[in-house]
């Protein structure tokens, strides 16, 4: 079956636009209880609900819970927590079903819903499928066995003791950190567990108002951070996205280290403690030529997936790995959460701060990059620019140039409607021209 609704991370778009509207939500409430019901149970079915801070998540809250309740599901309102948290909750609360509305490092005016199953895990794509089918049905109304909804209010405080028992028999003392919350869903959570462990805290993005998440801040636009970190003279800065699933270092100069080079760190620090499994990390296509050579060189290996933190974790259970994450922040670590999660990788990077007495500046510059680039190209609703001949004709003569000498990478987003042109190559010159010639091709065929 053709997926509709479905992108790489769950449903998205603009909220109050098809498909992001309380009638949609209302329906996929109704098919997810469908698909996680237990045979043979006749109640005590419950779902757990988080957001993010958009002003459009109360308008899809209400509406999930509406189509849950109708079904008969008991509905946990959690409240703004990030992502990771849903994930956490859903086993830790024995829910049949998790959901998280949000649209991550999107601006305010998108929204999106994801759902988890009862093991904590982002569902598949063949659950996804399931569930776009039985939208299709009349939903099963409950005469009689309607669900009740409350708000739990330590939901947030659960999640932030547990990510803090991940974290070593250290402290923070002495460390001062800027944390910038992108105005999201981690924009009490994360200030507070570094305050908690004994860190300095400087916030960035902590005033949400329902339409500034992401809004020059976050894991998207990490200069506010990084202009913090000098003018305070912090030793680290740490930013999250929206709803907190995935992370960007800053060293003491206010430099910005990628995902790549804080799975590096971690990779070779958990193979010399032995607790790498199988002495592998698991990263897309996305992940720098630089990175598969330092593992390399370390004796480590480097799985790569498709573009999608969701594909990263399900080769990690298949390959029974404990590591692994995307270029672009999302970190996870199997032994501790069932997504990305920016609140224990942001820990687990600051844990070998105060193991090793090293400034920020030295634990994120693990290996050299080789040079990438990446244009994003916006299309229309219908535009199917990849299907061009002249966009096919300059992606052909750039592989050609290149002839093994490097990386090229197009693809349409999962999450936005945009066209990613990517590169890699010790050529910054060709590089340059390569994306470039595509970019424009691309553009001309929007």
């Amino acid at each position: 079956m053709s997926r509709k609704l479905f992108g790489t991370d769950g449903v998205r778009g603009t909220a109050n636009s098809h498909p992001m509207t309380a009638e949609m939500a209302l329906k996929l409430g109704a098919a997810a209880y469908r698909f996680f019901r237990r045979d043979g149970a006749a109640s005590g079915h419950r779902v757990v609900i988080g957001k993010d801070t958009r002003l459009s998540g109360y308008m899809l809250e209400n509406a999930l819970t509406a189509g849950l309740c109708s079904t008969g599901m008991n509905v946990l309102l959690l409240g703004p927590v990030p992502t990771p948290a849903v994930g956490f909750l859903t086993r830790s609360m024995r829910a049949d079903l998790g959901v998280m509305i949000s649209a991550s490092h999107n601006p305010h005016q998108d929204n999106g819903i994801k759902f988890f199953g009862p093991d904590g895990f982002k569902l598949s794509d063949e659950a996804e499928e399931e569930i776009e089918a039985l939208l299709e049905a009349e939903p099963e109304l409950a005469p009689g066995q309607i669900g009740r909804a409350r708000r739990i209010e330590d939901g947030r405080g659960r999640y932030q003791e547990y990510a803090k028992t991940t974290f070593p028999a250290l402290r923070l003392d002495g460390l001062k950190v800027v944390i910038d919350c992108a105005n999201g869903a981690a924009y009490r959570a994360a200030p507070e567990v570094l305050w908690e462990l004994g860190a300095e805290v400087i916030p960035v993005g902590v005033s949400p108002n329902g339409t500034n998440i992401n809004d020059r801040c976050g894991s998207t636009y990490t200069q506010t951070a990084a202009e913090a970190v000098v003018a305070h003279g912090a030793h680290v800065g740490i930013c999250l996205d929206g709803d907190a699933d995935r992370v960007m270092i800053l060293d003491e100069h206010g430099q910005v280290a990628d995902g790549d080079q804080i799975m590096a760190l971690l990779a070779t620090r958990w193979a010399h403690d032995g607790r790498l499994k199988g002495n592998t990390l698991v990263a897309t296509v996305m992940s720098n030529l630089g990175l598969e050579r330092h593992l390399a060189a370390n004796g480590l290996h480097l799985e790569r997936t498709p573009v999608g933190d969701r594909y990263v974790v399900e080769a990690m259970r298949r390959g029974g790995w404990n590591l692994g994450g995307e270029q672009s922040g999302h970190i996870v670590m199997t032994d501790y959460a069932t997504t990305g999660d920016g609140l224990i990788a942001y820990l687990q990077f600051l844990a070998e701060m105060a193991r090793t007495d090293r400034e920020a500046s030295e634990l994120t510059r693990q290996f050299r990059t080789v040079p990438q680039m990446l244009k994003n190209v916006r299309y229309g609703e219908g535009a199917r620019p990849l299907e061009a001949p002249a966009v096919i004709a300059a992606i052909s003569g750039a592989e050609a140039r290149m002839n093994g000498r490097g990386l090229l990478l197009i693809r349409k987003s999962g999450t936005e409607p945009l066209v990613r042109v990517m590169a890699e190559c010790e050529d910054e010159a060709m590089l340059a021209e390569v994306v470039g010639d595509i970019v424009q091709a691309v553009q001309a065929a929007v």
